[in-house]
């Protein structure tokens, strides 16, 4: 396929990889990359030397491009920074963080900028910043959220209308029935998080994808709105934040129940009862555990399938 996204990232099908943290290592990137999408190493739960040896990691397992995802509340960001011009890193997706901070730094290295939000103000904001694309989030979403709360068929037509640069839809996209859904919103790619959590080549603890493909729908909420709203799929944990919340717990008492490096506790040493589970709404979709290539492929296979099928309506 040959449309914005492909052409700004050099890549066969407009399916790019999340940037997620704890799941999304170089194997995954480049097993995504190999398979003609845009697979992505997500810098959020890496130091920086970590960092660069997942990027060399997966230049040497893959030819085609890849980017790193950063979020810029990062404390290091400085340094992740340098660290992705020095390795010669040509695509960052940026996060959580303002969009001006930064883009001019990167694009001055010939880096392409994509950044990631969750409103129309923030994809205006962005554009203006100079990013090449933005990635538009809606509330179905894993991981850390949008605190508006704008479910991605809402949010696609109202940022496709106040943008002209390319638009990725995520959020609730793990078919190619979504993936077509969120094209006729106006998106010209989509960014995968949840089914690729669960792939092979993630590296989440088999334990959380194990627990991920069990699950039923309703199983995940929008917790810790008062620090920075994630989404969680239901554990023991979950509920204690959510009765804490029930019980009006303020900002400094969530955070005190939080406490350090929860999300690597429960996604990537499988401690599903003490930690955060960070996972999309689509989880209740998925039902086992595969290659990023198969997933991928599928994705694609289903988009033109039913685009197909609309044609002949």
């Amino acid at each position: 396929m040959v449309n914005r996204v492909c052409s700004l990232f050099n890549i066969e099908y407009p399916i790019i990889q999340a940037g997620m943290v704890w799941c999304s290592g170089w194997k995954l990137a480049s097993a995504v990359s190999n398979a003609g999408g845009l697979g992505i190493i997500g810098a959020g739960s890496m130091y920086p030397d970590v960092l660069r040896t997942h990027i060399r990691k997966c230049q040497a397992n893959t030819k085609f491009p890849f980017a790193v995802n950063v979020p810029l509340m990062y404390p290091n960001v400085s340094e992740i920074m340098n660290i992705i011009v020095e390795e010669g890193v040509r695509i960052v997706f940026s996060s959580a963080g303002n969009p001006a901070t930064w883009t001019k730094f990167l694009k001055d290295h010939n880096i392409t900028v994509v950044h990631v939000i969750a409103s129309t103000r923030f994809a205006m904001k962005a554009q203006d910043a100079g990013v090449d694309a933005v990635v538009a989030e809606g509330f179905e979403a894993g991981g850390h959220n949008g605190r508006e709360e704008t479910t991605t068929f809402c949010l696609l037509p109202l940022v496709s209308s106040a943008v002209h640069i390319p638009i990725i839809a995520a959020g609730g996209v793990g078919s190619g029935k979504a993936m077509l859904a969120a094209f006729a919103l106006g998106a010209e790619g989509v960014q995968v998080g949840s089914a690729f959590a669960v792939s092979e080549e993630s590296s989440a603890h088999p334990s959380f994808k194990a627990r991920v493909v069990s699950s039923v729908e309703g199983e995940t909420a929008l917790r810790l709105k008062k620090l920075a709203p994630v989404r969680l799929l239901k554990s023991p944990f979950a509920d204690a934040v959510a009765s804490a919340e029930e019980n009006g717990a303020d900002a400094a008492a969530l955070a005190a129940l939080l406490g350090h490096a929860r999300a690597k506790l429960g996604m990537f040493e499988g401690n599903l009862e003490e930690g955060e589970l960070e996972i999309g709404q689509v989880a209740a979709m998925l039902h086992q555990v595969r290659p990023a290539a198969i997933i991928l492929q599928e994705i694609w296979s289903e988009f033109i399938a039913e685009k197909e099928k609309l044609i002949r309506l």
